[in-house]
Protein backbone atom coordinates (compact mmCIF):
# COMPACT_ATOMS: atom_id res chain seq x y z
CA UNK A 1 0.00 0.00 0.00
CA UNK A 2 3.20 2.29 0.74
CA UNK A 3 4.78 1.72 -2.55
CA UNK A 4 1.67 2.04 -4.60
CA UNK A 5 0.24 5.10 -2.22
CA UNK A 6 3.96 6.30 -3.27
CA UNK A 7 4.31 5.93 -7.12
CA UNK A 8 0.60 7.45 -7.79
CA UNK A 9 2.10 10.36 -5.86
CA UNK A 10 5.04 10.37 -7.49
CA UNK A 11 3.12 10.13 -11.06
CA UNK A 12 0.66 12.54 -10.25
CA UNK A 13 3.35 15.52 -9.50
CA UNK A 14 5.65 14.82 -12.69
CA UNK A 15 2.33 14.72 -14.73
CA UNK A 16 1.74 18.01 -13.51
CA UNK A 17 5.49 19.43 -14.38
CA UNK A 18 5.73 20.29 -10.68
CA UNK A 19 9.72 20.57 -10.33
CA UNK A 20 11.07 17.73 -9.27
CA UNK A 21 12.73 19.29 -6.12
CA UNK A 22 9.57 20.00 -4.80
CA UNK A 23 8.18 17.16 -5.99
CA UNK A 24 10.24 15.13 -4.10
CA UNK A 25 9.42 17.37 -0.78
CA UNK A 26 6.01 17.29 -0.77
CA UNK A 27 6.28 13.08 -2.26
CA UNK A 28 8.17 13.00 1.82
CA UNK A 29 5.76 15.43 3.30
CA UNK A 30 3.02 13.70 1.85
CA UNK A 31 4.35 9.59 2.71
CA UNK A 32 4.95 11.13 6.08
CA UNK A 33 1.78 12.42 7.23
CA UNK A 34 -0.16 9.33 6.02
CA UNK A 35 2.20 6.63 7.17
CA UNK A 36 3.66 7.68 10.54
CA UNK A 37 2.23 9.30 13.52
CA UNK A 38 5.34 11.57 14.21
CA UNK A 39 5.41 14.99 12.26
CA UNK A 40 8.10 14.09 10.14
CA UNK A 41 8.40 16.92 8.07
CA UNK A 42 9.55 19.01 11.17
CA UNK A 43 13.02 16.77 10.32
CA UNK A 44 13.53 18.99 6.75
CA UNK A 45 15.47 21.92 8.93
CA UNK A 46 17.81 19.69 10.35
CA UNK A 47 18.45 16.99 7.67
CA UNK A 48 19.05 20.27 4.74
CA UNK A 49 21.61 21.90 6.89
CA UNK A 50 22.94 18.62 7.34
CA UNK A 51 23.28 17.22 4.33
CA UNK A 52 24.46 21.18 2.92
CA UNK A 53 26.75 21.34 4.86
CA UNK A 54 28.51 18.29 3.58
CA UNK A 55 32.04 19.04 2.62
CA UNK A 56 31.86 16.21 -0.18
CA UNK A 57 28.90 18.08 -2.15
CA UNK A 58 31.21 21.61 -2.59
CA UNK A 59 33.32 19.42 -5.28
CA UNK A 60 29.57 19.56 -7.21
CA UNK A 61 29.45 23.59 -8.00
CA UNK A 62 33.50 23.18 -8.06
CA UNK A 63 33.08 20.59 -11.38
CA UNK A 64 30.30 22.45 -12.47
CA UNK A 65 32.53 26.05 -12.53
CA UNK A 66 35.33 23.88 -14.07
CA UNK A 67 33.05 23.20 -16.90
CA UNK A 68 31.63 26.45 -17.95
CA UNK A 69 35.82 27.87 -17.33
CA UNK A 70 36.63 25.08 -20.19
CA UNK A 71 33.60 25.48 -22.07
CA UNK A 72 34.57 29.23 -22.55
CA UNK A 73 38.42 28.65 -22.86
CA UNK A 74 38.21 27.15 -25.88
CA UNK A 75 39.96 24.34 -25.03
CA UNK A 76 37.43 21.71 -26.75
CA UNK A 77 37.81 23.17 -30.07
CA UNK A 78 41.46 23.25 -29.83
CA UNK A 79 40.99 19.38 -28.85
CA UNK A 80 38.31 18.59 -31.83
CA UNK A 81 40.96 20.56 -33.73
CA UNK A 82 43.94 17.72 -33.05
CA UNK A 83 41.68 14.59 -33.23
CA UNK A 84 40.25 15.33 -36.34
CA UNK A 85 43.97 15.02 -37.72
CA UNK A 86 44.14 11.24 -35.73
CA UNK A 87 40.52 9.90 -36.68
CA UNK A 88 38.86 11.08 -39.61
CA UNK A 89 40.80 8.64 -42.20
CA UNK A 90 38.41 6.51 -40.61
CA UNK A 91 35.18 5.41 -42.24
CA UNK A 92 32.78 7.96 -41.27
CA UNK A 93 35.49 10.40 -40.36
CA UNK A 94 34.37 13.87 -38.33
CA UNK A 95 32.36 11.39 -36.39
CA UNK A 96 35.31 9.96 -34.76
CA UNK A 97 36.47 12.70 -33.44
CA UNK A 98 33.29 13.69 -32.04
CA UNK A 99 33.87 10.51 -29.58
CA UNK A 100 37.06 11.02 -28.80
CA UNK A 101 36.66 14.32 -28.14
CA UNK A 102 33.47 13.83 -25.98
CA UNK A 103 35.75 11.19 -24.03
CA UNK A 104 38.66 13.95 -23.16
CA UNK A 105 36.45 16.54 -22.13
CA UNK A 106 34.38 14.36 -20.07
CA UNK A 107 37.68 13.52 -18.14
CA UNK A 108 38.06 17.71 -17.44
CA UNK A 109 33.84 18.28 -17.18
CA UNK A 110 31.02 16.00 -14.99
CA UNK A 111 28.37 17.06 -16.84
CA UNK A 112 27.11 15.30 -19.77
CA UNK A 113 24.85 18.61 -21.01
CA UNK A 114 28.01 20.73 -20.70
CA UNK A 115 29.92 18.02 -22.72
CA UNK A 116 27.11 17.68 -25.05
CA UNK A 117 26.56 21.07 -26.19
CA UNK A 118 30.54 22.08 -25.94
CA UNK A 119 30.92 19.47 -28.91
CA UNK A 120 27.92 20.98 -30.76
CA UNK A 121 28.92 24.09 -31.02
CA UNK A 122 32.24 23.13 -32.28
CA UNK A 123 31.48 19.91 -34.66
CA UNK A 124 27.71 20.79 -35.99
CA UNK A 125 29.62 23.49 -38.84
CA UNK A 126 31.80 21.19 -39.83
CA UNK A 127 28.83 18.20 -40.36
CA UNK A 128 27.19 20.92 -43.34
CA UNK A 129 30.57 22.01 -44.63
CA UNK A 130 31.30 18.02 -45.37
CA UNK A 131 27.83 16.96 -46.57
CA UNK A 132 27.48 13.98 -43.45
CA UNK A 133 24.15 12.50 -43.26
CA UNK A 134 23.55 15.30 -39.92
CA UNK A 135 21.03 12.36 -37.85
CA UNK A 136 24.07 10.30 -37.41
CA UNK A 137 26.48 12.98 -37.01
CA UNK A 138 24.18 14.82 -34.45
CA UNK A 139 23.63 11.45 -32.92
CA UNK A 140 27.19 10.99 -32.08
CA UNK A 141 27.83 14.03 -30.62
CA UNK A 142 24.76 13.19 -27.76
CA UNK A 143 25.53 9.68 -27.22
CA UNK A 144 29.85 11.03 -26.92
CA UNK A 145 28.13 13.52 -24.14
CA UNK A 146 26.85 10.84 -22.34
CA UNK A 147 30.44 10.27 -21.56
CA UNK A 148 30.70 13.00 -19.07
CA UNK A 149 29.06 11.16 -16.01
CA UNK A 150 30.76 8.26 -16.74
CA UNK A 151 34.81 9.02 -17.17
CA UNK A 152 35.62 10.76 -14.07
CA UNK A 153 35.30 13.36 -12.67
CA UNK A 154 31.52 12.81 -12.19
CA UNK A 155 28.82 15.05 -10.76
CA UNK A 156 26.34 12.26 -11.07
CA UNK A 157 28.70 9.62 -9.63
CA UNK A 158 29.67 12.29 -6.82
CA UNK A 159 25.70 12.06 -6.05
CA UNK A 160 25.91 8.27 -6.16
CA UNK A 161 28.13 8.09 -3.48
CA UNK A 162 26.87 10.85 -1.38
CA UNK A 163 23.05 9.05 -1.13
CA UNK A 164 25.37 5.66 -0.90
CA UNK A 165 27.90 6.71 1.14
CA UNK A 166 30.15 5.02 -1.22
CA UNK A 167 33.87 5.42 -1.86
CA UNK A 168 34.39 8.45 -4.43
CA UNK A 169 37.92 8.02 -5.49
CA UNK A 170 36.95 3.89 -5.90
CA UNK A 171 33.72 5.23 -7.88
CA UNK A 172 35.55 7.40 -9.99
CA UNK A 173 38.30 4.71 -10.41
CA UNK A 174 35.59 2.06 -11.69
CA UNK A 175 34.55 4.40 -13.75
CA UNK A 176 37.51 4.54 -15.96
CA UNK A 177 37.39 1.06 -18.01
CA UNK A 178 33.97 1.19 -19.09
CA UNK A 179 34.28 4.65 -20.65
CA UNK A 180 37.02 3.98 -22.36
CA UNK A 181 35.55 0.78 -23.42
CA UNK A 182 32.35 2.57 -24.23
CA UNK A 183 33.76 4.86 -26.69
CA UNK A 184 35.46 2.18 -28.80
CA UNK A 185 32.42 0.67 -28.82
CA UNK A 186 30.98 4.00 -30.25
CA UNK A 187 33.60 4.56 -32.62
CA UNK A 188 33.11 0.37 -33.73
CA UNK A 189 29.78 1.18 -34.30
CA UNK A 190 30.31 4.43 -36.54
CA UNK A 191 32.49 2.58 -38.69
CA UNK A 192 30.65 -0.31 -39.38
CA UNK A 193 27.16 2.09 -40.19
CA UNK A 194 29.47 3.90 -42.46
CA UNK A 195 31.29 1.08 -44.60
CA UNK A 196 27.98 -0.68 -45.07
CA UNK A 197 26.30 2.78 -46.05
CA UNK A 198 29.08 5.06 -46.91
CA UNK A 199 26.63 7.90 -47.63
CA UNK A 200 26.17 8.26 -43.87
CA UNK A 201 29.44 9.72 -43.74
CA UNK A 202 31.57 12.01 -45.66
CA UNK A 203 34.93 11.73 -47.79
CA UNK A 204 37.65 10.43 -45.31
CA UNK A 205 40.21 13.05 -44.27
CA UNK A 206 43.74 12.51 -43.92
CA UNK A 207 46.78 14.27 -42.53
CA UNK A 208 50.48 14.08 -42.38
CA UNK A 209 52.59 12.93 -39.13
CA UNK A 210 53.77 16.43 -39.05
CA UNK A 211 50.35 18.05 -38.46
CA UNK A 212 49.48 14.92 -36.40
CA UNK A 213 52.74 15.84 -33.98
CA UNK A 214 52.07 18.92 -34.16
CA UNK A 215 48.75 18.80 -33.08
CA UNK A 216 49.18 17.08 -29.80
CA UNK A 217 50.51 19.93 -27.87
CA UNK A 218 46.28 20.95 -28.16
CA UNK A 219 45.88 17.83 -25.90
CA UNK A 220 48.08 18.86 -23.06
CA UNK A 221 45.51 20.99 -21.60
CA UNK A 222 42.99 18.55 -21.26
CA UNK A 223 45.88 15.94 -19.74
CA UNK A 224 46.81 18.33 -17.26
CA UNK A 225 43.86 19.02 -15.86
CA UNK A 226 42.75 15.13 -15.97
CA UNK A 227 45.97 14.38 -13.85
CA UNK A 228 45.91 17.10 -11.33
CA UNK A 229 42.06 16.59 -10.48
CA UNK A 230 42.59 12.73 -10.56
CA UNK A 231 46.04 12.06 -9.60
CA UNK A 232 46.08 14.78 -6.74
CA UNK A 233 43.29 12.08 -5.13
CA UNK A 234 45.17 9.27 -5.62
CA UNK A 235 48.45 10.65 -4.58
CA UNK A 236 46.78 11.68 -1.43
CA UNK A 237 47.07 15.33 -1.79
CA UNK A 238 43.38 16.22 -2.26
CA UNK A 239 40.00 15.07 -1.89
CA UNK A 240 37.34 15.12 -4.39
CA UNK A 241 36.25 18.59 -3.32
CA UNK A 242 40.27 19.64 -3.20
CA UNK A 243 41.14 18.44 -6.24
CA UNK A 244 38.12 20.26 -8.08
CA UNK A 245 39.46 23.18 -6.42
CA UNK A 246 42.56 22.50 -7.98
CA UNK A 247 41.34 22.21 -11.36
CA UNK A 248 39.49 25.07 -11.41
CA UNK A 249 42.93 26.91 -10.53
CA UNK A 250 44.41 25.31 -13.49
CA UNK A 251 41.90 26.13 -15.76
CA UNK A 252 41.76 29.50 -14.75
CA UNK A 253 45.26 29.78 -15.59
CA UNK A 254 44.28 27.98 -19.31
CA UNK A 255 42.50 30.41 -19.80
CA UNK A 256 44.37 33.14 -19.35
CA UNK A 257 47.17 31.48 -21.43
CA UNK A 258 44.80 31.50 -24.01
CA UNK A 259 43.82 35.02 -23.32
CA UNK A 260 40.10 34.26 -22.94
CA UNK A 261 39.82 35.44 -19.21
CA UNK A 262 37.60 38.91 -19.06
CA UNK A 263 35.17 39.80 -17.01
CA UNK A 264 31.92 39.03 -19.17
CA UNK A 265 33.22 35.56 -19.26
CA UNK A 266 33.59 35.53 -15.52
CA UNK A 267 30.33 36.67 -15.38
CA UNK A 268 28.64 34.27 -17.73
CA UNK A 269 31.24 31.69 -15.60
CA UNK A 270 29.70 32.38 -12.48
CA UNK A 271 25.58 32.79 -13.66
CA UNK A 272 26.30 29.22 -15.17
CA UNK A 273 27.77 28.06 -12.33
CA UNK A 274 25.26 29.26 -10.27
CA UNK A 275 21.84 27.98 -12.26
CA UNK A 276 23.53 24.44 -12.47
CA UNK A 277 24.15 24.12 -8.39
CA UNK A 278 21.03 25.85 -7.49
CA UNK A 279 19.19 23.05 -9.75
CA UNK A 280 21.39 20.08 -8.09
CA UNK A 281 21.21 20.84 -4.66
CA UNK A 282 17.71 21.76 -4.19
CA UNK A 283 16.88 17.88 -5.47
CA UNK A 284 19.58 16.51 -3.18
CA UNK A 285 18.27 18.10 -0.30
CA UNK A 286 14.76 16.96 -1.22
CA UNK A 287 15.84 13.50 -1.85
CA UNK A 288 17.87 13.41 1.14
CA UNK A 289 14.69 14.39 3.18
CA UNK A 290 12.67 11.71 0.99
CA UNK A 291 15.24 9.16 2.13
CA UNK A 292 14.37 10.26 5.37
CA UNK A 293 11.13 9.62 4.96
CA UNK A 294 11.55 6.24 3.18
CA UNK A 295 13.14 4.68 6.11
CA UNK A 296 11.02 6.39 8.66
CA UNK A 297 8.14 4.33 7.76
CA UNK A 298 9.57 0.99 6.70
CA UNK A 299 9.50 1.33 3.02
CA UNK A 300 13.15 0.67 2.02
CA UNK A 301 12.86 -2.36 4.66
CA UNK A 302 9.64 -3.50 3.49
CA UNK A 303 10.39 -3.64 -0.58
CA UNK A 304 13.12 -5.05 0.23
CA UNK A 305 11.58 -8.30 1.62
CA UNK A 306 8.94 -8.01 -1.15
CA UNK A 307 11.84 -8.35 -3.54
CA UNK A 308 13.33 -11.55 -1.60
CA UNK A 309 10.14 -12.91 -1.28
CA UNK A 310 9.51 -13.57 -4.91
CA UNK A 311 12.13 -16.45 -5.16
CA UNK A 312 14.73 -14.77 -7.81
CA UNK A 313 17.90 -15.16 -8.07
CA UNK A 314 19.95 -12.23 -7.55
CA UNK A 315 21.01 -11.89 -11.23
CA UNK A 316 17.61 -12.06 -11.96
CA UNK A 317 16.90 -9.76 -9.26
CA UNK A 318 19.24 -6.91 -11.36
CA UNK A 319 18.34 -8.21 -14.82
CA UNK A 320 14.90 -6.86 -13.61
CA UNK A 321 16.31 -3.68 -12.17
CA UNK A 322 18.07 -2.99 -15.77
CA UNK A 323 14.99 -3.23 -17.38
CA UNK A 324 12.67 -0.90 -14.71
CA UNK A 325 15.60 1.82 -15.43
CA UNK A 326 15.21 1.45 -18.93
CA UNK A 327 11.48 1.62 -19.10
CA UNK A 328 11.94 4.73 -16.50
CA UNK A 329 14.59 6.81 -18.51
CA UNK A 330 12.25 7.16 -21.21
CA UNK A 331 10.08 9.66 -18.81
CA UNK A 332 12.21 10.45 -16.38
CA UNK A 333 14.97 13.23 -16.33
CA UNK A 334 18.14 11.72 -15.28
CA UNK A 335 19.42 12.88 -12.24
CA UNK A 336 15.39 12.88 -10.87
CA UNK A 337 15.76 9.59 -12.05
CA UNK A 338 18.48 8.56 -9.71
CA UNK A 339 17.73 10.48 -6.76
CA UNK A 340 14.28 8.79 -6.81
CA UNK A 341 15.19 5.28 -7.31
CA UNK A 342 18.40 5.06 -5.39
CA UNK A 343 17.19 5.28 -1.79
CA UNK A 344 14.52 2.30 -2.74
CA UNK A 345 16.57 0.05 -5.43
CA UNK A 346 20.64 0.24 -3.58
CA UNK A 347 19.87 -1.38 -0.29
CA UNK A 348 18.35 -4.01 -2.16
CA UNK A 349 21.26 -4.45 -4.48
CA UNK A 350 23.68 -4.34 -2.00
CA UNK A 351 21.87 -6.39 0.81
CA UNK A 352 21.74 -8.78 -2.48
CA UNK A 353 25.83 -8.74 -2.19
CA UNK A 354 25.81 -7.00 -4.93
CA UNK A 355 28.98 -4.65 -4.88
CA UNK A 356 28.20 -1.07 -4.62
CA UNK A 357 30.74 0.47 -6.79
CA UNK A 358 30.18 -1.66 -9.71
CA UNK A 359 26.41 -1.03 -9.22
CA UNK A 360 27.20 2.59 -9.32
CA UNK A 361 28.66 2.25 -12.52
CA UNK A 362 25.94 0.08 -14.01
CA UNK A 363 23.72 2.78 -12.61
CA UNK A 364 25.07 5.44 -15.22
CA UNK A 365 25.33 3.41 -17.95
CA UNK A 366 21.38 3.29 -17.15
CA UNK A 367 21.27 7.05 -16.72
CA UNK A 368 23.49 7.44 -19.50
CA UNK A 369 20.91 4.88 -22.09
CA UNK A 370 17.57 7.65 -20.89
CA UNK A 371 20.27 10.89 -21.71
CA UNK A 372 19.27 9.89 -25.57
CA UNK A 373 16.19 8.12 -25.44
CA UNK A 374 13.17 10.19 -26.84
CA UNK A 375 10.64 11.68 -24.95
CA UNK A 376 13.13 12.80 -22.17
CA UNK A 377 16.52 12.26 -23.60
CA UNK A 378 18.19 15.56 -22.54
CA UNK A 379 21.32 15.29 -24.73
CA UNK A 380 18.71 14.80 -28.16
CA UNK A 381 17.05 18.08 -27.14
CA UNK A 382 20.72 19.93 -26.58
CA UNK A 383 22.22 19.00 -29.81
CA UNK A 384 19.23 20.11 -32.04
CA UNK A 385 18.92 23.41 -29.87
CA UNK A 386 22.50 23.87 -31.13
CA UNK A 387 21.50 22.70 -34.63
CA UNK A 388 18.38 25.18 -35.18
CA UNK A 389 17.86 22.96 -38.78
CA UNK A 390 15.56 19.94 -39.43
CA UNK A 391 13.70 17.53 -37.24
CA UNK A 392 14.50 16.58 -34.10
CA UNK A 393 13.60 13.04 -35.04
CA UNK A 394 17.12 12.78 -36.51
CA UNK A 395 18.81 12.93 -33.99
CA UNK A 396 16.52 10.61 -32.30
CA UNK A 397 16.96 8.27 -35.52
CA UNK A 398 20.94 8.64 -35.49
CA UNK A 399 21.17 8.20 -31.57
CA UNK A 400 19.89 4.45 -32.17
CA UNK A 401 23.20 2.39 -32.97
CA UNK A 402 24.28 4.28 -30.14
CA UNK A 403 21.72 2.91 -27.45
CA UNK A 404 22.36 -0.43 -28.84
CA UNK A 405 25.71 -0.13 -28.27
CA UNK A 406 24.91 1.09 -24.55
CA UNK A 407 22.94 -1.99 -24.00
CA UNK A 408 25.46 -4.25 -25.25
CA UNK A 409 28.07 -2.08 -22.37
CA UNK A 410 25.52 -3.20 -19.83
CA UNK A 411 25.60 -6.80 -21.05
CA UNK A 412 29.00 -7.36 -21.05
CA UNK A 413 29.28 -4.99 -17.23
CA UNK A 414 26.64 -7.64 -16.11
CA UNK A 415 28.95 -10.81 -17.36
CA UNK A 416 32.42 -9.13 -16.79
CA UNK A 417 31.69 -7.22 -13.25
CA UNK A 418 35.32 -6.98 -12.80
CA UNK A 419 35.41 -4.39 -15.65
CA UNK A 420 34.66 -1.85 -13.29
CA UNK A 421 36.45 -3.17 -10.50
CA UNK A 422 39.90 -3.90 -11.69
CA UNK A 423 41.09 -0.49 -11.16
CA UNK A 424 38.98 0.46 -7.82
CA UNK A 425 40.55 -2.59 -5.97
CA UNK A 426 43.57 -0.70 -5.78
CA UNK A 427 42.87 1.74 -2.88
CA UNK A 428 40.93 0.78 0.10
Amino acid sequence: MTITFALVVLLAFLVLSIPVAATLAMLGISLGSVFSSFPLYRAIGEISWGASTDFLLLAIPLFVLLGEILLRAGIAERTYSALDKWLSWLPGGLMHANIATSAMFSATSGSSVATAATISTVALPQARLHGYNEGLFAGSIAAGGTLGILIPPSINLIVYGFLTNTSIPRLFLAGIVPGLLLSVLFIVVIAAACTIFPALGSDRRSATWRERLTGLKELLPVFLIFFIVIGSIYAGFATPTESAALGVLTALGLAAVYRKVSWTMLREVVEGTMRTTAMIMLILLAAYFLNFVLASVGLTARLTAFINGLGLSPMQTMISIVFLYIVLGFFVETLSLMVITIPIIAPVVIGMGFDPVWFGVLLILLIEMALITPPVGLNIYVVQGIRRSGSITDVMVGSVPFVVMMMLMVIILLIYPDLALVLARMIN
